[in-house]
Parts: structure tokens; C-alpha cells; sequence
């Protein structure tokens, strides 16, 4: 069989067009702070149906200033999945609150509705009820959020959509990002994700409140809107600090790769679920279990993720196996318990079934550029070691 330069588990994918529309704005007046990034905003709000979109530095920066708009602060309390990147927990404690968590629905990944809501009834009679939840579309498969919308009217608490790795997924025929059960919904847009801007995030919403405070932070805190000075304008070029903010913009130059990025985000989407299809069907008779797929919904597939039936060292010899075979496999992710950080606050017992998944979950390579050879390759190594 053909041998294989390595082929990784993402990868971004760069056209003419991607870097025509880059060089336009480096050979512009305005690198950053121009009027690119407001129409990527736009653009994010066609696509998804939301109405702001606050354009960042980062997916991280999107949960930092999307919790600080909600008001977490000392003393409050976010939940969000263990099975996730550490940026969705970490966005509380940046905010001097307290986070935890609620296990995983062992076959999708997801957070557990089932769980979440004993939690609720517990916290409720303990007086530990959450501010904020953060629910994560893990691998771009979204969570069951009209279920969590549910809780959360009668909870009490706010929903950011972590949807890092969904953008382009689609849940009950909607576009995820439209934050119609959710107060924002954040994105990501490294390179490894659906569609990139070198690195990017975005904040979306529907509340022109939230909005308002998540552009502010975004900026220093710093604002030249009159109508939300405190002070009286010494002259035309006044500005005024009015809050703690950070300087998490997005330059025009990645907005402009965005923008340009965006415009291949359904034909992006159609050619991972093929992939993942064909990747189900290959694995069909194996020890191995793909991620189960909730019917209705559409999974941006960011990633492809399978489960050894046979276990964490078997996971392991496998996931050896491949990588010496030029194969770029990877595991999303350690349950965010268990790393050295976190451990003065959690034991790695708890979440069994995030342990549980962990134990056998291995990723494989699913991206824009993978060919069918590579793809064969992949699934005739998987099999040769199996057998």
C-alpha cells in the first residue's frame, strides 16, 4: 500500500480567494479597526439567524466576555461538560466564580440532560443552583437544548452554547448560533475548526444588551458613544473608559479570511458528513463504536470520534499503532476533572461516564483536505490492528 506523509486530524483549508481577500486588506488602510470585522459580524448573522454578533480574538475571549455580560462574578456557580476543551471552565473562574460540572450522555458525548436535571433538583434544595450553563456541541453534534432551555426557565439559570466546533450544524432544522435557546452562543475559528480567521472567535446573540456589553469589553471598556459617557467631553476626540475591558478584538485581516472562509461553510459541512458517513459504514462490523448521531439533527462533524470496545489499554496500543503509521490521531479530550489544575477541586471519580468515555475514545483524521486513498489507508490500519 501507498505510504503516507502524515496526515493530520485537522487541518485549515486555504484557497486563491482566502488569500486574494487578505492581501486586499493588507494593501488597505485598515489592518484592524476598519470595516471588515463589522461585515464578518454581519455576514455570521445571515448565516445563523442571530441578531449581534461580537466578533473576538478568540473562542476563549467569546466565553470570557459572554460571562462577564451575564454577570458572573464571587459567588456564583457554572456548569458546564467535562468533556470539552479547558477554555469552558476556565471562563468562570477568570470571573472569580465557581465552576462544576455534569457528566456526559456516554454514547453522544453530550452533556446529559438526565443528569443536568437531577443536579438541578439537588443544588436546588442545597442552594447551589448554577448562574450559567454551558452546554458543549461536542464534535459539532448539538445538545438537546430545548430540553436545557426547559430546565433553565425553571432553574433559573443563564445558557452560553458552546459551539466551537458546531458552526454550520444544524439543530430541529435550525442553524446553530441563532440563540434561540440560549442567551450566546460562541464559536471557534482556529484552524483546525470548520472554518478559520488564523484565530478567531465570535459571541452571538439576540439581546441587544448583551451585545452592547460584550462589544465594550471586547475594546478596553472604552467607549466614544456620548449617550454612555459619565463625564462631559473635553472635545471631539473624547473618549472614556466606563469598565474593566480587555483587548480581545479581531483584526480586519482575519475578519477578511472569515468572511471569505464563510462562503464555503455548507459545501465544508456536506463533505464532512460524507466522510463521517462513510467512516460509520467502514466500521460497521468492528469493536469500535462511532458516536451516535441524534436523528433530526445535523452534526458539522468538526470531529470523528470512536470508541474501543476493548478499553483504555487497548485504546492505547491503537492509538500508538496509528501514529507510527503516519496517522495524525488524537483524544478529545481528558475530562477537564482529572487534569493536575483542577484536581484541588475535583476527585477523578466523579463523572464515571466521562471517565467512562475517555477510556476509549480515540480521534480520527476528518478534514477539508483528506483524499480517499488517505481515507482507505486510515480504516485498512485501524482493521490490520484489530485483526
Amino acid at each position: 500500500m501507498e505510504k503516507f506523509e502524515f496526515i493530520p486530524y485537522g487541518r485549515q483549508d486555504i484557497t486563491k480567494n482566502d488569500i486574494d481577500a487578505v492581501v486586499k486588506i493588507l494593501r488597505s488602510d485598515f489592518l484592524t479597526q476598519g470595516p471588515t470585522v463589522p461585515m464578518f459580524e454581519q455576514k455570521l448573522c445571515d448565516y445563523t439567524g442571530a441578531k449581534y454578533a461580537v466578533a473576538v480574538n478568540s473562542c476563549t475571549s467569546a466565553l470570557h466576555i459572554a460571562c462577564l455580560a451575564l454577570d458572573l462574578g464571587p459567588g456564583d456557580i457554572l456548569w458546564t461538560s467535562p468533556i470539552t476543551f479547558v477554555a469552558s471552565a476556565n471562563c468562570a473562574l477568570y470571573c472569580g466564580a465557581t465552576v462544576d460540572f455534569v457528566d456526559v450522555d456516554i454514547d453522544t458525548a453530550l452533556m446529559s440532560v438526565e443528569k443536568l436535571a437531577e443536579k438541578l433538583e439537588y443544588a436546588e434544595k442545597e442552594g447551589k443552583l448554577p448562574k450559567i450553563v454551558i452546554p458543549v456541541h461536542f464534535s459539532g453534534q448539538p445538545c438537546d437544548m430545548e430540553e436545557i432551555y426547559v430546565l433553565s426557565q425553571k432553574y433559573n439559570f443563564k445558557i452560553i452554547e458552546d459551539a466551537a466546533h458546531a458552526i454550520g450544524a444544524k439543530y430541529k432544522g435550525d442553524t446553530v448560533g441563532n440563540c434561540r435557546y440560549s442567551d450566546i452562543t460562541v464559536f471557534s475559528f482556529h484552524p483546525v475548526k470548520i472554518i478559520t480567521t488564523g484565530e478567531g472567535g465570535a459571541a452571538m446573540t439576540n439581546s441587544p444588551s448583551l451585545a452592547d456589553k460584550m462589544e465594550l469589553l471586547r475594546g478596553h471598556g472604552i467607549t466614544r458613544d456620548l449617550d454612555k459617557m459619565h463625564n462631559t467631553p473635553d472635545g471631539p476626540w473624547y473618549y472614556e473608559q466606563v469598565d474593566l475591558g480587555f483587548n480581545y478584538r479581531m483584526t480586519d485581516i482575519q475578519a477578511a479570511l472569515g468572511i471569505s472562509q464563510l462562503d464555503r461553510l455548507d459545501q465544508y459541512i456536506i463533505q464532512r458528513c460524507k466522510i463521517a458517513k462513510w467512516y460509520d459504514t467502514q466500521f460497521k462490523d468492528l469493536p469500535i463504536d462511532p458516536l451516535v448521531l441524534k436523528t433530526g439533527n445535523v452534526s458539522s462533524h468538526h470531529l470523528y470520534v470512536v470508541r474501543v470496545q476493548k478499553g483504555v489499554e487497548f485504546k492505547g496500543e491503537l492509538y500508538q499503532f496509528l501514529i507510527d503509521n503516519n496517522i495524525g490521531v488524537n483524544v478529545h479530550y481528558i475530562p477537564i476533572n482529572q487534569n493536575f489544575f483542577y484536581r484541588k477541586y475535583f476527585r477523578n471519580t466523579e463523572f464515571p461516564l466521562s471517565k467512562e468515555y475517555y477510556d476509549k475514545a480515540i480521534t480520527l483524521p476528518l478534514n477539508h483536505k483528506i483524499n480517499n486513498l488517505e481515507l482507505d489507508f486510515i480504516v485498512k490500519k485501524v482493521i490490520d490492528f484489530i485483526a
